[in-house]
C-alpha cells in the first residue's frame, strides 16, 4: 500500500497573520509579544504562525469585545499625550477661536497635524533610543543654567494651565450637577493627586487610556451640529489668512495650545516607562521595532488630538458663529453657549469631555514638570516607583496640582492665565523645538535612529513657525 503523503500545512507570516486576522500590525505584534499567539521559530530566526493558529485567533477577534480588548491594550503613550493635548484650556482656546472666526480658522487643524507627528515622534525617538527622559539627555548638551530656567518656566506654564483645566472642570461639574465650584476644584485635584502617588504606572496608564475616550464627546457634538460637509471640506484645506491683530492673536493661540513643551517632556519620559515594562533588551533590531510600533501609537495620538481639535472649531462655528455667539472666554461658557442652539445633549457631552478631559490632561500636566525637575535635581523619579522610593517626585506632582488649585481661591482670572501661559510655552518651546532637532539628528546619540527626512522638514518648519508666532506678538504688543 502507498502511504498517504499529508499537505504541509501553510505558515503564515506577521504580515499575512494581521492581515488574515484583519487587524494593524502593531497588534499583531503586541498579541505575539504578549504570548496571545503561538509562533514557530524557524532557523533563520524568523516567526511563522500556523493556519491552526490564525483561524484560532480569527475565531477570537470575531467576537468585538475582544477586539476592542487589543485594541485598548496597544494605546500607549502616543495616544495618551495626544488625547491630553485636547485639555480644558485647550477646548476653551479652539471654542472661541471658532465662535470668533468660523471656518478661517479651521484649517489649522489639517496643517499643524504633520508638524505635531514630527515633533512627538522627535520626542518619542528620543526616549527610545537613549532610555532617558528629555532633560538626561539635554544635560549632555547644554549648560545646566540654561536647562534649569527651561525647566522652571515649563514647571510655572503647566501650573498656570492646571489651575485653568481645575476651574473649567468644577464649573462644568457646576453646570450638570449644580455642585459648589470650590468643593469641585477640591474634590477633582486631590482625587488626581492620590491617583498618582497610588496607583503604578502599569495601573495608571489603563486609567489614563479609557479617559482617551472622553474626546471623542467632540466629535459627536460635531455631528449633532449638522454642518455642511461640503463647506467644510473647503474651508479644511485651504488656509483664510487675514492680517489683523485678533486673528494673528487667534493663530498664536491654536498654535501654542496644540503644540506644547510638556507634550516633549511626557512622550520621552513615558517611552522609557513603557521601555521599562517590556523589559526592552537595547540591541539594534529591537529598538528599531519599537520605533516603527511607537510612530503608529504617536501617528494615532497626533491624528486624535487634530480630529477633536477641528470638529471643536466645526461644532463652534456651526453652533456658536452662526448665531452670533462670537465671544466665549472658556470652555464651560462653550458649553453653555450650545445649549439653547444645540440642546441639552451637546451641552452634556460638551461639559463631560471637558471633565474628562481634564482629568486626564492635569497628571500629565503634573508629571511632565516632575520628570523633568527630578532629572536636573538627580532625584528618582517615575510613576512605576512606589511613593516610599520617589518621594521628591509625587511631592512635586502633588505641589504642582496644590499650587494651580489655589489659583481658582485668589482670584487670578483662568483665561487671562492661560493666555500667558501660553505665551510660555511659545517661548519654551523654541530652543526646546531647536535643541531636540538638533540631539535627535546626532549618530552619537541616536545611532541609526536619527531623523527621517519628513521630520527633519516638519520638524524644522515648527521652528520657523514657532519663531514667527514670537515675532508677531512682539510686533503686536509694541504697536
Amino acid at each position: 500500500m502507498k502511504k498517504k503523503k499529508h499537505k504541509k500545512e501553510h505558515l503564515h507570516t506577521l504580515s499575512e497573520f494581521r492581515r488574515e486576522a484583519g487587524i494593524p500590525l502593531v497588534v499583531a505584534k503586541k498579541m505575539v509579544l504578549w504570548g496571545e499567539v503561538g509562533v514557530v521559530r524557524m532557523t533563520d530566526g524568523a516567526l511563522r504562525i500556523t493556519e491552526a493558529e490564525v483561524q484560532r485567533i480569527k475565531k477570537l477577534l470575531s467576537n468585538p469585545r475582544q477586539k476592542i480588548r487589543y485594541f485598548l491594550r496597544v494605546i500607549g503613550p502616543g495616544v495618551i499625550t495626544g488625547a491630553s493635548d485636547d485639555d480644558p484650556g485647550g477646548i476653551g482656546t479652539y471654542s472661541s477661536a471658532g465662535a470668533m472666526f468660523g471656518y478661517a480658522i479651521l484649517w489649522t487643524a489639517v496643517w499643524l497635524l504633520p508638524i505635531m507627528f514630527a515633533i512627538q515622534e522627535v520626542s518619542a525617538r528620543i526616549g527610545i533610543v537613549t532610555n532617558h527622559g528629555l532633560t538626561h539627555v539635554l544635560q549632555k548638551h547644554y549648560s545646566k543654567k540654561i536647562i534649569i530656567g527651561i525647566v522652571t518656566l515649563l514647571i510655572i506654564a503647566n501650573v498656570v494651565n492646571i489651575g485653568a483645566d481645575l476651574g473649567a472642570m468644577s464649573a462644568s461639574l457646576r453646570l450638570i450637577a449644580g455642585t459648589d465650584f470650590y468643593f469641585g476644584a477640591i474634590l477633582f485635584a486631590f482625587l488626581i493627586i492620590l491617583a498618582e502617588i497610588f496607583f503604578r504606572y502599569h495601573v495608571y496608564v489603563r486609567v489614563l487610556k479609557w479617559l482617551t475616550f472622553s474626546v471623542f464627546a467632540y466629535i459627536i457634538a460635531g455631528f449633532m451640529a449638522h454642518p455642511n460637509w461640503i463647506e467644510v471640506a473647503k474651508n479644511a484645506f485651504v488656509p483664510r489668512l487675514y492680517f489683523n491683530e485678533s486673528y494673528i492673536f487667534a493663530l498664536i493661540a491654536v498654535f501654542g495650545t496644540t503644540i506644547t513643551p510638556y507634550m516633549f517632556f511626557w512622550q520621552t519620559s513615558e517611552e522609557v516607562e513603557e521601555n521599562k515594562l517590556i523589559k526592552l533588551k537595547s540591541t539594534k533590531s529591537v529598538i528599531h521595532t519599537r520605533v516603527q510600533e511607537m510612530r503608529t501609537d504617536v501617528g494615532a495620538g497626533m491624528l486624535l488630538a487634530n480630529v477633536v481639535f477641528f470638529f471643536i472649531v466645526l461644532t463652534a462655528t456651526q453652533v456658536l458663529f452662526r448665531n452670533g455667539v462670537t465671544n466665549i472666554g472658556s470652555a464651560q461658557e462653550a458649553a453653555l453657549a450650545l445649549k439653547p442652539f444645540a440642546g441639552n445633549a451637546a451641552y452634556i457631552l460638551f461639559a463631560l469631555g471637558i471633565i474628562g478631559t481634564g482629568i486626564l490632561a492635569v497628571p500629565i500636566l503634573a508629571g511632565s514638570g516632575a520628570y523633568a525637575l527630578c532629572e536636573v535635581l538627580k532625584w528618582r523619579e517615575g510613576l512605576e516607583q512606589k511613593f516610599s522610593r520617589a518621594k521628591g517626585f509625587y511631592l512635586i506632582i502633588a505641589f504642582s496640582i496644590f499650587v494651580g488649585l489655589l489659583m481658582n481661591f485668589i482670584g487670578i482670572e483662568p483665561i487671562t492665565a492661560l493666555y500667558y501661559s501660553a505665551y510660555l510655552n511659545g517661548i519654551i518651546a523654541l530652543p526646546l523645538l531647536v535643541a531636540i532637532m538638533i540631539v535627535g539628528n546626532d549618530k552619537r546619540i541616536m545611532g541609526k535612529e536619527t531623523h527621517p527626512t519628513w521630520v527633519k522638514f516638519f520638524g524644522w518648519l515648527a521652528v520657523a513657525f514657532m519663531a514667527a508666532a514670537i515675532v508677531a506678538t512682539i510686533i503686536l504688543f509694541f504697536n
